[in-house]
């Protein structure tokens, strides 16, 4: 029996591996004996097991205590992820041929949310940091100027945090986006945790968020693809969020992902919510330690940059001088069998979650130490990842959905992009899918390639091609 997935996942299971990385349970299997459970508790729509698309009973309290939890005036489970907890969200807020504004540094989801609802799009630009290589936060003040000049503008979709935990001023935000009249939706991806510690940036919805979609699999113990939409406001229209919602989501919902969620719900009520306390205070001693360490850096929101309000400090971002993000990366996988959530060329991201230990952060040091130690000096050279303003000649639906043709990067000039070009990392796109195609952008895709990034969306053995409008 060939089964190459499984045989993967055996040996990586064999291996023990620590982790910084998604999912938020970390692999262990402390709030509830799954093998016990599995699989006879994934079923179907059985007499008494309600129904996810017309909650009636025990689905419908579950989604209740979750938005008691949250402080939600309402929440749905999405059990396709943000994701298609983003498409839901978009759909609800919005009727095709609307615009929305965006930071350009957006989640994917959000570019793709736009292309199924036939959105038109206006971007608002992160900060980027030069002296440290790294995006910060949106001023409040540019979007305000966005809203004063395109009153065609429907919602405001920004992303809090972002993937490295920086928290622009949300509170501020949605104050000037219902002085506009208009609708503030937030990917929460990676703030889910935010709500159960004063010591963390506030949550989305404490902000004055509308609606907001979280991965509670990301920084909370739930299983991979289980995420929550959240209503703050009554701004937003109920009855067209669930009819939205079963237009996105599986006729078949998983059990399994539905009770994952209710559990790492209930467990941070009570013991998940002092285990994050007590890693708040770990980390905090763990940073202070690899500041002596020579050659490390952590960066932590507290540099001179006035888009960062707040850092979500359980998001540990490091480098090491003379050391690649990716180098760092494998030494640590390969030596010491730490798992990282990401690197880029200069940095590398831990992701924490409650389910961390005190043996996990000590191995971490340990590695880091090692590698700073032992690992040879060479030149690192700054790469600027800052991202052009793009000229947009087609809705990003329309060139999405046209006629397209596959050309060489260098015959691709002056024509209109069908696809999306991402460098990932950071995974924020410098072509979409109807943004004309220029001459500095060819040649830096060509350096970042040169520099080892990989950059997704080209076609071709050697990625020399690039699909356009025809």
């Amino acid at each position: 029996m060939e089964t190459p997935i499984f045989d993967e996942l055996k040996k990586l299971k064999d291996k023990n591996p620590i982790s910084f990385h998604t999912p938020g349970h970390k692999g262990k299997n402390t709030l509830a004996n799954w093998k016990e459970y599995i699989p006879q508790i994934d079923i179907t729509e059985l007499p008494g097991m309600d129904n996810l698309h017309d909650p009636r009973g025990i689905i419908k309290e579950s989604q209740s205590l979750a938005a008691k939890t949250f402080g939600a005036k309402d929440t749905l489970y999405s059990i396709n992820g943000t994701t298609g907890g983003i498409y839901i969200a978009l759909g609800t807020i919005t009727s095709p041929g609307d615009k929305i504004l965006i930071q350009r540094n957006s989640h994917k989801s959000i570019y793709n949310g736009a292309i199924l609802n036939r959105l038109d799009i206006e971007y608002v630009y992160p900060n980027y940091n030069e002296k440290y290589g790294i995006f910060t936060g949106i001023e409040p003040g540019t979007i305000e100027k966005k809203l004063k000049e395109d009153l065609k503008i429907k919602a405001v979709v920004l992303t809090y945090p972002n993937y490295y935990g920086i928290c622009p001023n949300i509170k501020r935000i949605a104050e000037i986006v219902h002085k506009y009249d208009k609708i503030l939706l937030i990917d929460e991806a990676h703030g889910s945790h935010f709500a159960f510690s004063e010591k963390l940036p506030i949550s989305a919805l404490e902000g004055g968020a509308d609606m907001t979609v979280q991965s509670i699999h990301k920084t909370l113990p739930s299983f991979t693809q289980t995420s929550m939409i959240h209503v703050g406001t009554d701004r937003v229209n109920i009855e067209k969020l669930k009819t939205i919602s079963s237009l996105y989501q599986t006729t078949s919902p998983s059990y399994l992902f539905m009770a994952s969620l209710e559990i790492a719900r209930a467990y941070m009520e009570g013991e998940g919510k002092v285990r994050l306390e007590k890693n708040i205070e770990r980390i905090h001693k763990l940073i202070k330690r690899l500041r002596e360490i020579p050659r490390v850096s952590v960066f932590t929101g507290d540099e001179e940059d006035k888009t960062i309000f707040d850092k979500d400090i359980t998001k540990i971002l490091f480098k090491i001088d003379g050391i690649t993000g990716p180098e760092v990366s494998s030494l640590l996988r390969e030596n010491y069998n730490i798992y990282l959530e990401m690197e880029d060329y200069q940095y590398c991201l831990a992701l924490t979650s409650p389910m961390n230990d005190g043996r996990d952060f000590e191995v971490l040091i340990k590695g880091i130490e090692g590698i700073a130690k032992n690992t040879f000096y060479q030149e690192v050279n700054h790469i600027n990842m800052d991202m052009p303003e793009p000229k947009i000649g087609l809705p990003i639906y329309e060139a999405f959905y046209s006629k397209k043709k596959t050309l060489d990067l260098k015959d691709s000039i002056g024509k209109l992009s069908a696809s999306f070009i991402t460098p990932y990392p950071p995974g924020i796109p410098l072509i979409c899918p109807g943004e004309l195609i220029r001459e500095e952008l060819i040649e830096y895709i060509g350096f970042l390639m040169d520099k080892g990034i990989e950059i997704v969306g080209l076609i071709g053995y050697n990625k020399e091609k690039i699909e356009v409008v025809d």
